[in-house]
């Protein structure tokens, strides 16, 4: 058996997300599955790092799929690359031992959110960063990051949806920068909950806008009462940046 690992770039605007629904239609997942079902002659799974929502893109998600079939994987990353839409992009293709998984192997997971905050819209960049008009404080945006910093109960910060058994998750950093006139908020840990960095970036953006004050961030995280959190942040301004193993 051949397990290939895929190192994978998109851009999620006008898909419903990673995650294969009931019929495979208009996802992520479900597109590179389609087209490499056709090259093997056969239906094949291929199992993804993170589970983007819809409209998250992506600068390095890693997934991998297993067959028995013998290809080099130039042969795969070229077949998936001429037939993708143009807005999904195979960057890199590797065999791996049998036993590598892209989810359960995943050490630490890196998302990055672009925040444009300048009274005029960006045309260029209107899908993937969030705009805003009311000017940030960015100081209060890093005092309040550094509250999620550690191991906690995330579930305030989770999605109704969510059927992780546990809330738990521990934040190894929270980075909130500027950079090439964006406001940008930089999240590394060993893995998030549904839609847990959307949340965790709107409650940095209710901060900086002084709706409430970074130091109210430990009441909200031991209250697990989702409706203490910010707003829930645009998906279009969070980039799956990078995945460790």
């Amino acid at each position: 058996m051949n397990n290939y690992r895929l190192l994978i770039q998109y851009d999620g605007s006008r898909y419903k997300g990673w995650q294969r629904l009931g019929n495979g239609e208009n996802t992520i997942q479900g597109k590179i599955e389609s087209v490499l079902s056709e090259m093997l002659g056969k239906e094949v799974e291929i199992i993804g790092s993170s589970r983007t929502d819809a409209g998250v893109h992506a600068f390095a998600q890693v997934a991998n799929f297993k067959t028995e079939k013998d290809f080099a994987p130039a042969e795969v990353k070229a077949y998936l690359n001429r037939y993708l839409p143009e807005d999904i992009s195979v960057v890199e293709v590797t065999s791996v031992p049998d036993r590598f998984h892209a989810r359960y192997n995943a050490k630490a997971k890196t998302y990055l959110y672009k925040i444009w905050n300048e009274e005029h819209p960006h045309p260029f960049m209107r899908k993937y960063s969030m705009h805003l008009t009311e000017k940030l404080d960015v100081a209060k945006m890093k005092e309040a990051g550094q509250y999620f910093v550690g191991t906690h109960d995330f579930t305030a910060f989770s999605n109704a949806k969510s059927k992780k058994k546990s809330s738990v998750r521990e934040i190894y950093s929270v980075e909130v920068f500027e950079e090439d006139d964006f406001i940008q908020i930089r999240v590394r840990g060993e893995g998030f909950l549904y839609n847990m960095v959307r949340k965790l970036a709107g409650t940095l953006i209710e901060a900086g806008l002084g709706a409430i004050a970074p130091s109210s961030i430990p009441g909200i995280l031991e209250s697990k009462e989702r409706v203490q959190t910010g707003r829930m942040a645009e998906a279009g301004g969070l980039h799956l940046e990078n995945i460790e193993f």
